[in-house]
Formats: structure tokens, C-alpha cells, sequence
């Protein structure tokens, strides 16, 4: 007899699946053939098992993970509900109501979620805005704690403090966690951004880097920039470092990855497309605080951003410029993904359409799991293009096929 807890203590413990190397994407329509739900993904080798599909309401998109893997949030878009998944046992233990839509979560290793919530209403006091405080294992609201348009939540590396990010403010407010329903204040608010929409925090929690949206959120500030934050004082730290565009963010070691979309430094210099305008990456090196370069990738606005185990960076946006069809590949095909590879600073722009919605890298594979217009495409990470694989002597490039319009992905197993 095994036994486990808290994730995966044993082994030989497998789940009902059978497998151990689980990859959930988030499938949120319905249709005659198929059913909106969790689809679990064989991460080993891209394929579908039988039996893959766990119920996750109406419409499931936007998943979080909880540290341990062991808990996933799928926010139900048709409900405004959180539902709540136990990945060892791959079913549904429940859910949680919200006010209105989130397009942010967080699931904590102390078994709470952080949801924000720019519509709640308050009967009276403050404007509408919170971040809900929910208790996963009993499906339930244990707080709504007041941020005015709460629109993003960002966890410290320990779960000890939370970075709230609201609409056209100029301010970042930051929840402490373990005092909530304990103590008071459960909150701070920290002043002098401007339109700061994500942090990025250090290794060790201590520091923060405030990413400034500036012009491209509506300020009148002639570029975005970075911001240090001490964590422990909440003052700011240095001036803020300049770059192109500011609205998602990636640290490696002492070099942090900024992009975004200025609306005036915008040209494809260098690259050659029907894109009216570009993107740009920034490269920061935190050591000294400056930029070391720069790189024009797709346009949009950027949210989704990670690197692959041998340093692809893929950086995806949504409401860019497509350029033809991937069903029609006569001439140039452009969506919303760029991949940059940080040994030598070379940008592939794939040949895919549509919004980025999802991004998932592995430590043993050299593949990248990207959600793209609604497709599971898998890419090479040393080829940056989609991967061509042969099973039972047919061979297959580069996309999971599932039925439905796929929005996130999450490797739930450590692998």
C-alpha cells in the first residue's frame, strides 16, 4: 500500500488515467462532437488517452495551478464560476461563484485561491473591484477584499504576498495572504507608477519589478518602463528603467525579458511582412539596470510569456495582426506568436494564425504546448517550428487534434 499527500509522494501511485505525464487544456465549447471540459493530453508523446476528459462547467478556459499541482482552477466563463480540480483523482470537488469575469488566478499551496474581479459590486463604500479570497476544499467565499478594477494577480514565490494590478491606475496594491481573515490590514497600496498592468518578482520574493504600461495603457508618458519595488519596505527602488513596451515579463538569472506594444515605436524594421507595426522585446540586464537589446517581434497586447528548457523564449499576444491564412499558405502566414532565442537573439515569427491563449513548457522535452486560435500546436524547440512526429508509420506535424476551441494548457505532473 502507498500513500500520499500534498502532490505525489509515491512513485507508484498513478492516477485513474494511468498516466504520468498529464497535460490539461482547457476546451470551452460545445458542439455535436464534442463536449466543453479539461482534456488530459499524454505529455509524453501528444496524444489523447481514452476516458480524457474532466467536466469543468460550461465553457472552461483560463486555468491556475496550485504549487504542489495537485489542485487546478478553470474559470468558467459562461457561470463567472471557479471550478475546482483535483488532479490526483481527475475530477471536479467543486466551485466556487464570483461576482462577474476574472482574467486572473492564483491557487496557493495553503489551499486558498485569489481571483480578480474588476466588476464586484458594493453596496455601498468603494467602487467596484475586488480580489475574492476562496477556500478551495469547501467551495466557498471566505473574503472579498476591495481593489477598485482588480484586473491582474501575481504571487510572490513563497504565496506570502500578492500583486494587484488594476485599470488605468497608477498604483500597485499588495495582499498579504497569511494575514487574511486573521489580522488587520490585509492590504497596502504602494503610489508614483504609471498604468502598471504585471510584476515579475526575484528568486528570493524580495524584490519586484513593476512593469509600466505607459503610453500603450493610456498614459501620457512618452514610453513604458521598469520599475524595482522592495518588498520589504514597498518603496520604490531607482529610477525607472525605459523600455519599448511593458505589459508581460520573463526573469532568467539577473536578465529579465520585457515586452509589449508601443503605439509610436512600432515599425518592422528588419523583418520582412505585411504588418503595418510591431512589437518589441526589451532585454534588461538587472545588474545594472539597463537595457542590453531589443527586438522587434509580433504586435498586440502581449500576456503570455514562457521559456523552453533550452532557452526558447515564446512570447505570445492576443488582438495582433494576422496576416493570411494558415489554411491558405500561399504567401506570408503571420499570427500573434514570436519565439526568441536568447543564445543568439535570432526571432522566428511561426506561420499560425489567432490569439495566444496558452503556454507550457517541459523540463524533459525540448517541445513548447502553445494554444493558437484555438489549436494545441506543438513546437520544436530546437527547430522552433512544429514538431514532426511519426506514429504507427503516419506521420503528424505539430498539432494535437481535439474537437472544440482550446483556450489554456497546464502540465500537471512534474516532468
Amino acid at each position: 500500500m502507498s500513500f500520499f499527500s500534498c502532490g505525489y509522494s509515491s512513485s507508484s501511485y498513478k492516477p485513474p488515467s494511468r498516466l504520468t505525464t498529464r497535460v490539461l487544456a482547457s476546451q470551452s465549447v460545445s458542439s455535436p462532437t464534442a463536449f466543453p471540459a479539461l482534456v488530459i493530453v499524454d505529455g509524453f508523446n501528444d496524444t489523447l488517452p481514452r476516458a480524457s476528459e474532466i467536466s469543468a462547467g460550461s465553457s472552461p478556459g483560463l486555468m491556475a495551478l496550485s504549487p504542489n499541482r495537485a489542485t487546478v482552477l478553470a474559470f468558467d466563463s459562461v457561470s463567472n464560476s471557479v471550478e475546482v480540480v483535483n488532479t490526483q483523482k481527475e475530477t471536479l470537488t467543486g466551485s466556487v461563484q464570483l461576482a462577474g469575469p476574472t482574467t486572473s488566478m492564483v491557487a496557493l499551496a495553503t489551499g486558498s485561491g485569489y481571483a480578480a474581479v474588476p466588476a464586484t459590486p458594493f453596496a455601498s463604500g468603494p467602487p467596484p473591484g475586488a480580489v475574492v479570497v476562496m477556500n478551495l476544499a469547501a467551495g466557498s467565499i471566505t473574503a472579498t477584499l476591495g481593489v477598485p478594477s482588480a484586473q491582474t494577480v501575481v504571487s510572490s514565490p513563497d504565496g506570502t504576498h500578492l500583486l494587484v494590478f488594476s485599470n488605468d491606475s497608477d498604483v500597485v496594491t499588495i495582499i498579504y495572504p497569511p494575514l487574511v481573515n486573521v489580522s488587520s490590514p490585509v492590504s497596502a497600496t504602494v503610489p508614483g507608477f504609471d498604468r502598471p498592468v504585471y510584476g515579475v518578482f526575484s528568486a528570493d520574493g524580495s524584490k519586484a519589478y513593476i512593469l509600466n504600461c505607459g503610453p500603450e495603457c493610456g498614459s501620457g508618458t512618452a514610453s513604458a518602463s521598469v520599475q524595482t519595488l522592495d518588498m520589504t519596505t514597498l518603496t520604490l527602488v531607482g529610477a525607472p528603467v525605459a523600455v519599448d513596451g511593458a505589459t508581460i515579463g520573463w526573469l532568467n538569472g539577473s536578465t529579465l525579458y520585457v515586452a509589449g506594444t508601443s503605439p509610436t515605436k512600432n515599425l518592422c524594421t528588419g523583418q520582412t511582412t505585411a504588418a503595418k507595426t510591431c512589437g518589441r522585446l526589451d532585454i534588461i540586464d538587472l545588474g545594472s539596470m539597463t537595457v542590453t537589446g531589443r527586438t522587434v517581434i509580433t504586435d498586440g497586447y502581449h500576456d503570455r510569456i514562457d521559456m523552453s528548457v533550452n532557452g526558447q523564449l515564446f512570447i505570445g499576444s492576443q488582438a495582433c495582426t494576422n496576416v493570411g491564412n494558415v489554411n491558405n499558405v500561399q504567401g506570408e502566414v503571420r499570427g500573434c506568436l514570436s519565439i526568441y532565442n536568447t543564445a543568439n537573439a535570432a526571432v522566428v515569427i511561426p506561420p499560425d494564425n489567432g490569439d495566444v491563449t496558452g503556454l507550457q513548457s517541459f523540463t524533459t522535452r525540448d517541445v513548447e504546448y502553445v494554444a493558437e486560435g484555438g489549436n494545441l500546436r506543438v513546437y520544436d524547440t530546437l527547430t522552433d517550428s512544429l514538431l514532426v512526429e511519426t506514429t504507427n508509420n503516419i506521420t503528424e506535424t505539430g498539432t494535437i487534434i481535439i474537437t472544440g476551441y482550446i483556450i489554456d494548457v497546464k502540465a500537471i505532473d512534474f516532468f
